[in-house]
């Protein structure tokens, strides 16, 4: 069926919710516009769906969430009564539409016979995971865009463990999701049938209480906090999102009380008035806290995104400033940390195993082998460290440490099987009041980390490919660096290729070697300085991502590696 096809379908269509025919009324005489809401429907893979708030099957809408939603009740009824019975946590984040979103799911199970759990309000992501857990449902959805411009919102489902569905159980639902060919025409419960057959149980404070006592488990050394935890300075910011619903209250069961909230950005707000992007990677997401930190001469700077499952930091140093870490950086401040405590205290086992995506940083690895901890690597996306945590706790083969991603997600505790910021902002302040005690700070303890270990130095590029043509442009690009495998990058030769699509390593020599990972849409070139470039198309934005990876004596050799490659991947992308 051809866009304008569809499109007359939904103009012709008489119960069309009235500010989206509105919508469609303004947009008659914009084709172009019309064709991207209508050419295809909104993708639905593995990490669920996202896009832009509006009319259209290529858009976020009541209609789309049924049509996800109604894909996920097929799935469960494929897993039989007892699936059903277990039913669905529902939560949701601070943007446009998240609540009517999150009931418009609820009312379309409830058709199923499914009963929902709803959250009363907002909560973060991470807390959607423990919910699944805690509740004992079979799946959760979460609405949320995470740190996407305001005019997006998303779709995420989580498996029975509390992951998000690994490869089989989302291919599985993804498959039913596109079966539905109209998604006009799904049936719905009102909110009163709903409640009237039992269908719809709202939760709240039940759920927080439970999860933050399980917070409480994050702390390694409450004696240090004790005696240290009152004088920490510590700046906050949720950037209008969910973080401040438990963030505050986890840090105070702590024993951290020197907590100022940025006050403009601790109310929840769709439209992130005060920032750019709602994104704690962007250091312009810091402004506010930074000023405020510069105020009341602040340890530590935190800000977490509008669901509370990514964390970024800045840290104080030496001039005075702040400087804004990389999810690399705190990543392996915590790691040494958590590492350093657990050995002192004599409970760090020896089995330990920490977990990170492929295309994070090299420096956790040099300190967990320093440690005698074991570093796994897995696929870009948390379910898969979740899948392995899962795997350890049935095989006892190891024990989870630490889990951590590039792009600002970490997971201490497996209580949740999600990227976990209020977790995160406990350690993070855990690692502050440690250093603080040496009379040092964490830019301090970073330095110390590159003494050691040496000068590791990570990018991430992301180019964005927006549309029809931009979507080509992400498929030529990878068919390109496939058929055409560059063998060295800035006069520094590639030794091995890693094609994840594949399963297949290729080293210089032409040998072929296995990867015994799940098949996935990415590159990576290791060279022969140990430098590293991976290569992926995001799997819920319109961008290609080019990571990089360098190490060297000192931090402006390595920069300056990082630099060169940048270099040459910007003149492959033009070219």
């Amino acid at each position: 069926m051809s866009w304008k096809e569809t499109y007359k379908i939904w103009n012709d269509f008489s119960d069309l919710d009235p500010t989206l025919k509105e919508e469609l009324t303004a947009l008659k005489e914009d084709e172009s516009t019309l064709e991207d809401a209508f050419y295809a429907p909104l993708e639905f893979g593995t990490a669920g769906m996202r896009g832009v708030i509006g009319v259209g099957i290529n858009r976020m809408n009541q209609y789309t969430i049924r049509q996800a939603t109604k894909g996920l009740a097929l799935f469960m009824e494929q897993n039989g009564e007892e699936a059903m019975k277990r039913g669905v946590a529902i939560a949701y984040d601070s943007r446009h539409q998240s609540p009517e979103f999150a009931l418009e799911a609820a009312k379309t199970l409830g058709v199923h016979g499914i009963p929902s759990y709803v959250f009363e309000s907002l909560r973060p992501t991470p807390e959607l995971s423990f919910a699944v857990r805690h509740l004992n449902t079979f799946t959760g959805i979460m609405i949320t865009a995470s740190h996407n411009p305001p005019e997006y919102n998303g779709y995420k489902v989580y498996g029975e463990d509390g992951g998000q569905m690994p490869p089989k159980d989302a291919d599985a639902l993804t498959s039913f999701v596109r079966s539905i060919e109209n998604s006009l025409s799904i049936e719905v419960l009102s909110k009163e049938e709903l409640e009237e057959k039992g269908l719809l149980t709202i939760i709240g404070e039940d759920v927080d209480k439970v999860y933050l006592d399980h917070v409480k488990e994050v702390t390694v050394d409450s004696e240090m906090i004790e005696r240290i935890g009152s004088d920490m300075k510590l700046v906050y910011t949720p950037l209008h999102g969910t973080g401040k619903m438990l963030g505050e209250r986890a840090l105070t069961n702590a024993g951290f009380t020197g907590i100022t909230l940025v006050p403009e950005q601790s109310i929840a707000d769709p439209e992130f008035p005060t920032v750019k992007s709602p994104n704690p990677e962007e250091p312009g997401a810091f402004e506010y806290a930074i000023k405020l930190g510069k105020e009341i001469d602040a340890d530590v700077l935190v800000a977490t995104d509008p669901d509370a499952d990514r964390l970024g930091i800045a840290v104080k140093t030496a001039a005075g400033d702040y400087e804004v870490l990389t999810g690399n950086q705190i990543a392996s401040l915590m790691l040494h940390y958590l590492l350093t405590a657990q050995k002192n205290n004599g409970t760090l086992p020896e089995n330990g195993a920490v977990l990170k995506s492929i295309v994070s940083s090299e420096l956790p690895t040099v300190i967990a082998e320093s440690f005698g901890v074991k570093m796994v690597d897995v696929l870009t996306g948390f379910k898969f460290i979740a899948e392995k945590i899962e795997q350890y706790e049935t095989d006892n083969s190891q024990t989870f440490l630490f889990g951590f991603e590039e792009s600002y997600g970490y997971l201490v505790k497996s209580f949740v099987r999600d990227k976990d910021a209020i977790q995160a902002l406990v350690l993070i302040a855990e690692v502050a009041a440690y250093y603080k005690e040496k009379e040092l700070t964490l830019y301090d303890g970073l330095q110390e980390l590159y003494a050691t270990y040496g000068y590791f130095n990570e990018k991430t590029i992301s180019v964005k490919m927006a549309g029809i043509e931009g979507s080509e442009k992400i498929k030529a690009l990878m068919k390109r660096f496939r058929d055409q495998a560059p063998t060295e990058f800035n006069d520094i030769k590639v030794t091995e290729v890693e094609d994840f699509k594949t399963s297949t390593k290729t080293l210089a020599d032409g040998t072929i070697e296995a990867i015994e990972m799940p098949a996935a849409d990415v590159l990576k070139y290791t060279m022969e300085d140990g430098s590293w470039i991976a290569i992926r198309p995001s799997g819920t934005e319109p961008k290609i991502k080019f990571y990089i990876g360098a190490k060297a004596e000192t931090n402006e050799e390595a920069a300056a590696k990082v630099a060169g490659f940048e270099k040459v991947i910007n003149a492959l992308v033009e070219g």
